[in-house]
C-alpha cells in the first residue's frame, strides 16, 4: 500500500543514495570483496575435484567450508561489533586469503590428501570475513533516514544478486584460460583488497568503543554483549521467516533440475535460475523505490507468502516456459524479503549490535538454503513433483501464517508501536 501523494514531494532515489558522501567508495570496496563470494565456491569445488578426482571429496569439503562459514557468521560479526571493522576485518580477511592461497597451491596439481583439503576448507570457512553485514551496518550510519535506508538495502541486495551471477562466469573464464586453482587465488585477492579498501573508507569510524568496562566515573556504557535472539522477538521472527525462504529457494534449485530432466531439457536449468535472479533484481529495485505505509512486519509476511504461493504454483507448470515465467514471479519477492529482513534487524537492536543482527539474517537464509536442498533431495523421486513443489513452498507459507495470526490479537497500543518500527 502506498502513501498518498496529494502534495508533491520528492522521494529519495537510488541516485540520492549513491550521492551520499563516501557511499560510492565504501559500497564499491565492499562489492569488490564480496565478488569473492561468487567466485570462491565454484572455483574451490572445481579445484578440489581436479586435485582428488573425486566428486564426493569435493562435495564433502565444500559442505565443511559452507557450514563453518555460515554457522560462525554471528560470532565473527560479534567481533566486528565489539572491536570495530578497522581492527578486525584486515586480519580476518588476511587469514581467509592466506588459507585460500594454501588451498590453491595444494590443488594446483593432482594428489592432494583429502583430509588436508577438508581441514583447510574448514579453516577458510572459519575466517570468512562478513563483508555483507559490515556494509549494511555502514549503510545504516551513512543514510540514517529510514526511507533512504530502504533504498540502500534494496540496491545492496540487487548488487549482491548480480555478484552471485557474475562470479561463476568469471570462474568460467579463468578455468578456460588456466586452472581452477587460479580462480581460488583470484577470490583470495579480491576479498583481501576489497576488505582493505573498505576499512580505509572515511565512512568506517576510526574510533570504537572499548571492549572492557568503562573507567570509574565514566559515563560511557560498556561494549554491547553478544546478541541473543530469544530476547528480541522481532529479530527472532525475522530470522525464522528468512530461514524459511532460504529453505524454499534451496529446494527450488533441485526441483528445477528434476523438472527439466523429466522433460529431457536439462540444459535449460540455467535459464530457469536466471529468471529467478532477474525477478529478484526487478523486485528489489521496485520495492526499494516505493514509499510504503504498511509496517515492516506486514511487508515481510506478505512477501514471504507471495514467494511461497508462486513456488507452489510453479509445480503445476505444464511446460518449461511456464515454469520460467512462474519462477520469475517468485523471484520478485526474494529481494523484498531480504531487504525487509535487514531493515527489521537494523531497527531491532542498538547501533553496537547491528552487524550481529544482519549476520543472523544472513546465516538463517544460507543455512535454510542448504537444508532445503538436502531435504527435497530425499523427496524427489519418491513423491510427485508437483507435491514436492508444494512441500517446498510450505515453510514460507506456514511462517507467514504464523506471524500474521498474532497481529489481530494486538491492542491498539501494540499496533501503534508496530507503526513506529516500520519507519514509514
Amino acid at each position: 500500500m502506498l502513501t498518498s501523494s496529494s502534495a508533491p514531494s520528492r522521494a529519495p532515489s537510488y541516485a540520492t543514495v549513491l550521492r551520499t558522501p563516501h557511499a560510492v567508495r565504501t559500497f564499491g570496496a565492499a562489492l569488490l570483496g564480496r565478488l569473492s563470494y561468487g567466485v570462491v565456491p565454484l572455483a574451490l569445488l572445481l579445484a578440489i575435484k581436479d586435485a582428488t578426482g573425486s566428486y564426493s571429496v569435493a562435495g564433502g569439503a565444500m559442505a565443511l567450508f559452507g557450514a563453518a562459514s555460515v554457522f560462525l557468521s554471528p560470532a565473527r560479526a560479534a567481533l566486528i561489533d565489539r572491536y570495530g571493522p578497522r581492527r578486525v576485518l584486515p586480519p580476518m580477511a588476511g587469514l581467509y586469503a592466506a588459507v585460500l592461497g594454501v588451498l590453491a597451491l595444494a590443488t594446483w596439481r593432482p594428489g592432494a590428501p583429502p583430509l588436508a583439503l577438508g581441514a583447510l576448507a574448514v579453516a577458510a570457512g572459519v575466517c570468512t570475513p562478513p563483508l555483507g553485514p559490515v556494509m549494511r551496518t555502514l549503510w545504516s550510519a551513512l543514510v540514517p533516514d529510514r526511507e533512504l535506508l530502504q533504498r540502500a538495502y534494496s540496491l545492496d541486495g540487487v548488487a549482491e544478486e548480480l555478484l552471485y551471477v557474475s562470479g561463476p562466469l568469471l570462474v568460467g573464464l579463468i578455468v578456460r584460460a588456466g586452472r581452477p586453482a587460479a580462480g581460488v587465488l583470484a577470490g583470495a585477492l579480491l576479498v583481501f583488497v576489497g576488505a582493505l579498501a573498505l576499512v580505509s573508507s572515511p565512512a568506517v569510524p576510526r574510533e570504537h568503543a572499548s571492549p572492557g568496562p568503562p573507567a570509574a566515573g565514566s559515563p560511557d556504557a560498556p561494549a554491547a554483549p553478544r546478541l541473543r535472539l530469544h530476547g528480541i522477538p522481532a529479530l527472532r521472527h525475522t530470522v525464522l521467516v528468512t530461514a524459511a525462504v532460504g529453505l524454499c529457494l534451496g529446494a527450488l534449485e533441485l526441483l528445477v533440475v528434476a523438472f527439466t530432466e523429466q522433460r529431457g531439457q536439462a540444459a535449460a536449468v540455467s535459464w530457469v535460475l536466471a529468471a529467478l535472479s532477474a525477478g529478484s533484481a526487478v523486485g528489489g529495485l521496485a520495492y526499494g523505490a516505493v514509499r510504503w505505509k504498511l509496517s515492516s512486519r506486514v511487508r515481510l509476511v506478505a512477501a514471504a507468502a507471495g514467494m511461497g504461493t508462486a513456488l507452489m504454483a510453479a509445480g503445476l507448470s505444464p511446460r518449461l516456459y511456464v515454469l520460467v515465467a512462474v519462477v520469475a514471479v517468485a523471484g520478485l519477492f526474494v529481494a523484498p524479503v531480504l531487504t525487509t529482513a535487514y531493515l527489521i534487524a537494523d531497527e531491532s537492536v542498538d547501533a553496537a549490535r547491528r552487524t550481529q543482527a544482519g549476520a543472523w539474517v544472513n546465516t538463517a537464509f544460507n543455512a535454510g538454503a542448504s537444508g532445503g536442498t538436502a531435504a527435497v533431495g530425499l523427496l524427489v523421486g519418491r513423491l510427485p513433483l508437483a507435491l514436492c513443489f508444494a512441500l517446498a513452498a510450505a515453510p514460507a507459507l506456514l511462517c507467514a501464517a504464523a506471524l500474521a495470526r498474532p497481529r489481530s490479537r494486538r491492542t491498539g497500543a501494540g499496533t501503534e508501536a508496530e507503526g513506529r518500527v516500520s519507519g514509514a
